[in-house]
Parts: structure tokens; C-alpha cells; sequence
């Protein structure tokens, strides 16, 4: 049975934290993939993770002024270092020198902030003894390694992940989200998926211990929600024909874990794009942070939420409980809509004037929504030619709106229309 989704598309926009011992190699959270890295080698992050600058109350209240009303951190990921105390490994953030859970006190200061919380937790785990090796693991290659991980027993490693989740559901009260990554059935060396997860048994038993958590779809199974990743919907998305609740996973710069020498950042103006396309779209926003081995926020990524919560704090009517319009929108906007409001949403500033189709006489009111100032309305008459100053060329009863040539402050201008 479905959970209920209603808070989560209320809520339109949340943060993604991605943290690990990929951190102190700062090279992407695939370094240890990529490059092929031993389990010796990786050890030295292992070794050496010590977050002293650590401030999960700093990490919430940045989030909560970028208008962000949900966190979704990593417990594990596929490098399979666990942020928890688990039962079942020492390959743990409590047998680090840092010797402490970091889990607990991050969810305990999304909850003070009023942020619902969610995990991530990763099916993949290129430590654990009985993972068995395939195109994705980093020793792939390692003929001498493959020799010696013989034996190796999927349903005990299946054993052990629907352990940890059992942990992670049981002991940090209630959770709002999970977000499991990945299924990869379809691959030919030694893909796996709901099989090999346990996926319909690992499901049930989330669903028996925490009824009102929201799953997402990687178990290669049916969730609650899909999860689009680095892409923008073209559309709405839709199973079966029909409606389906998304969200798309976006990063500030081209990887989730923190990278120091990646330097591809998104601008706020962008992201505000990409949720509002989203919105438009009846999607959501999951955008990604990777803190540093020291534990603070990607050093960039503080002025980017802080632009991004600068526009939320006077256009946030437009986002939260808003989705699709009906109505087709001017070239380079999108529409929001709740109820009675519709929020256009430019892109692009246009000079003086903005055409709307579909909507002769359905608007009461206009005004920008920064300031609430009132945006004239001018209605193409039956038989108006174009004359000096009065617009023509436009289907009879074209529904205008009149705007300064000087566009409002703010990264995405929106207005406001009463229907």
C-alpha cells in the first residue's frame, strides 16, 4: 500500500546530503570506482576521519533559509562506511577517530528545525565480505583479489542490509523518507535487482515499521515516488498513463559528494529554473551538498543556497502546494498553480508586454508577487488594428499584461494572477 505524499509535494524542495569517507578523498563519491581503488588503499580516509567543524544546527538552519522544508542525508553509501553506530560492521564513523555517531545529532537538528527527515541508504557495498564482484565493484579488474573472493554469499549480504535498515528504522524515531540506491538488473556482469535485494520482503518490512515513511524506486520495484537523476522532465511523469509524483536529484556542481577541483556550479538563477520547471511540472527539487572531511558545507555552497533562499523567502506561494496548469504558458515562462492562483513565471524579460492564451476573462487580478504591486491588464478588443502605440496582430480577446521596461530585483520575476 502506497504511503501518503501529500506533505512531500506540499513541499516542493528539500536538501540532499552526501557524506563520506569520499570526503577526504574529495574526488567524487565514485573515487574508489573510478580509480579502482584497493580496500588497503581506501583505508586512509577510514583512518583519518575526523570532522572536528561538524555543526548539524548550521546545516539546518542553512537549509531551512533556502526555503527548503525536508533533508535527505547518507547513512551508506556504495563504499559502504556506515554514519551510524551499527550492530553489524566495524566499518563505522564510531571506530574512526572521530568516534561518534553523526547520524543522531544531524536528524536531531532537522526535527529542531521543523525539517522533516530522510536517508539515503545505498543496496551497493564494495566493503562488505560477501557483496559479490561485478561490473561495478572497484577491484573488478584485480584478477589476484577475484581469486581470493571466492565463496562470497549474496543472501548473507542480503541478510545484512535489511539488518541495517531494520537499525536505522527502529532507533532514530520517526522517519519521513528513504531514498534506497540502486537497482541494476538490466546489466549483463553480474547486474542485480529486486532479487538479489530482497526488494518485495525489504518493502514490507519498512512499510510494517514505519507505515507513513515515503520510498522512492530504486528497489526496482514500484515506490512512492520516481526519481529522475541530473535531468530535467520534459513533461510530467506518468506509469500506466498515469500521474506519477517525481522529484529530480540535482547536484551544485557535477558531483554529490564533495569534489574540491570540480568547479562546474550551477548558478542560484539556474536552480530557481529548475525547480520552477519542476513545480510546472508537479515534480519536486532534491538538491545536493557534499560537506567537507572537516564537516562544513561545500565552501561554495552556502552563497548558492542564500541566493536560492533569497528569492523562496518572497515567492514562495509559487512553489510550496503548487503543480501544473492547465493553461499554456508565454514562450520562455512556466506556470504554477493552487487553487485560484496562477503564478507565471519569466524567464526571460520581455519588453513591455506579456500574451496570455486562454485566459480572456478569467483573471480578476494581477500584481507582482516580490511586492505586490499591481500589474496592469489589457484586453484585445474584436477588430483592434495595430495603430502607433496600440497592439495588434493578436487573436481577438488576447488577455495582456503591461510591464516596466525594468524588470523587478529578483532572479525569476513572478506574477501573481487571481483567476
Amino acid at each position: 500500500m502506497a504511503a501518503d505524499t501529500s506533505w512531500w509535494t506540499e513541499a516542493r524542495l528539500g536538501l540532499f546530503i552526501h557524506w563520506g569517507l569520499y570526503a577526504l578523498a574529495a574526488r567524487h563519491e565514485w573515487v574508489k570506482n573510478r580509480e579502482r581503488l584497493t580496500d588497503e588503499h581506501y583505508q586512509r580516509y577510514f583512518e583519518h576521519f575526523f570532522p572536528d567543524l561538524f555543526d548539524p544546527e548550521r546545516w539546518a538552519q542553512t537549509a531551512k533559509q533556502a526555503g527548503m522544508r525536508y533533508v535527505v542525508i547518507t547513512t551508506k553509501h556504495h563504499e559502504g562506511f556506515c554514519l551510524w553506530d551499527s550492530d553489524l560492521t566495524d566499518y563505522k564513523v564510531t571506530r574512526t577517530p572521530w568516534g561518534k555517531d553523526v547520524l543522531e545529532p544531524a536528524l536531531d537538528a532537522f526535527r529542531a528545525a521543523g525539517l522533516r527527515v530522510g536517508l539515503y541508504h545505498s543496496l551497493i557495498d564494495w566493503h562488505h565480505p560477501d557483496f559479490p564482484l561485478d561490473g561495478l565493484h572497484p577491484q573488478r579488474d584485480d584478477a589476484a583479489f577475484i581469486e581470493k573472493a571466492g565463496g562470497r554469499e549474496m543472501s548473507r549480504y542480503r541478510e545484512y542490509l535489511h539488518g541495517q535498515v531494520r537499525e536505522l528504522l527502529t532507533r532514530y524515531g520517526r522517519i519521513d523518507y528513504l531514498f534506497f540506491d540502486f537497482s541494476y538488473a538490466d546489466r549483463t556482469w553480474g547486474g542485480k535487482g529486486p532479487a538479489e535485494w530482497g526488494s518485495e520482503q525489504l518493502l514490507a518490512m519498512v512499510r510494517e515499521l514505519q507505515p507513513d515513511v515515503i520510498v522512492n524506486d530504486r528497489l526496482g520495484i514500484p515506490g512512492d515516488f520516481v526519481t529522475p537523476e541530473q535531468y530535467q522532465p520534459a513533461a510530467p511523469l506518468r506509469r500506466d498513463g498515469r500521474p506519477v509524483p517525481w522529484e529530480a536529484c540535482q547536484t551544485l556542481n557535477d558531483s554529490w559528494g564533495y569534489d574540491r577541483d570540480n568547479l562546474q556550479y550551477k548558478t542560484g538563477g539556474m536552480i530557481l529554473r529548475m525547480l520552477i520547471d519542476g513545480v510546472s511540472k508537479d515534480g519536486n527539487l532534491l538538491l545536493n551538498v557534499g560537506p567537507t572531511g572537516r564537516g562544513k558545507l561545500d565552501p561554495r555552497a552556502p552563497a548558492i543556497l542564500a541566493e536560492i533562499g533569497d528569492w523562496m523567502e518572497l515567492h514562495v506561494r509559487s512553489v510550496y502546494g503548487c503543480g501544473a496548469s492547465p493553461f499554456p504558458p508565454p514562450p520562455d515562462c512556466r506556470y504554477t498553480q493552487r487553487g485560484d492562483r496562477l503564478y507565471l513565471h519569466l524567464f526571460a524579460w520581455p519588453y513591455r508586454h506579456v500574451h496570455l492564451s486562454g485566459l480572456e476573462g478569467r483573471v480578476r487580478y494581477a500584481q507582482f508577487l516580490n511586492d505586490a504591486s499591481e500589474v496592469k491588464l489589457q484586453v484585445i478588443e474584436p477588430g483592434q488594428q495595430a495603430q502607433n502605440t496600440r497592439l495588434g496582430g493578436l487573436p481577438d480577446g488576447t488577455l495582456t499584461l503591461e510591464l516596466p521596461t525594468v524588470a523587478p530585483p529578483v532572479a525569476v520575476p513572478v506574477i501573481e494572477l487571481f483567476l
